[in-house]
């Protein structure tokens, strides 16, 4: 089953992402490896929601402070790095706190990695220790197509493959 934006209720989006959370743990059963883990994620959240148009990782460089490197994901080419504090990814690393934007095109700094971006998700991934190792970006090409359901969703989600 996919999920087509704008055309279900906010419980049935709910209802997609708490399967498709599932069906992403089943899978990372037993998996240690961090790319394996991030590179999952990212593929299956592309299938099950068609309007992301890019789903992925930015990774914090363990050897410059303060910038992501970008990590496994779906979709066009990405921004290769971004500095904490610079757009939404790194307002998002910055701050630790989910970022949802509605047109990322009136978003002070936004970077656009490609122009077809139109609204944007950035939640904050954080390690076992509460540290912070990366943040999951989603972008896609309508404005507004992400809201507190995919916010709670999707920090759930993170939270229980990278934290737990």
């Amino acid at each position: 089953m996919s999920y087509v934006a704008r055309d279900d209720r906010p419980a049935d989006k709910a209802a997609r992402y708490a399967e498709v959370e599932e069906e992403i743990l089943a899978v990372l059963d037993g998996e240690p490896n961090m790319t394996a883990r991030m590179a999952t994620v990212a593929s299956m959240l592309a299938d099950a929601f068609p309007v992301f148009f890019w789903t992925g990782f930015y990774v914090v460089d363990p050897d410059k402070a303060e910038e992501l490197v970008v990590g496994p994901y779906q979709g066009t080419l990405g921004c290769l790095r971004i500095a904490f504090g610079r757009g939404v990814c790194g307002a998002a690393a910055r701050d630790r706190k989910t970022q949802i934007v509605e047109d990322v095109h009136a978003f002070p700094g936004h970077i656009a990695c490609d122009s077809r971006s139109a609204s944007e998700i950035v939640v904050p991934v954080l390690n076992r220790a509460g540290e912070l190792m990366a943040v999951f970006d989603v972008d896609a090409t309508e404005t507004a197509a992400f809201d507190s359901v995919d916010a709670e969703a999707l920090e759930r989600l993170l939270r229980r493959v990278f934290a737990a």
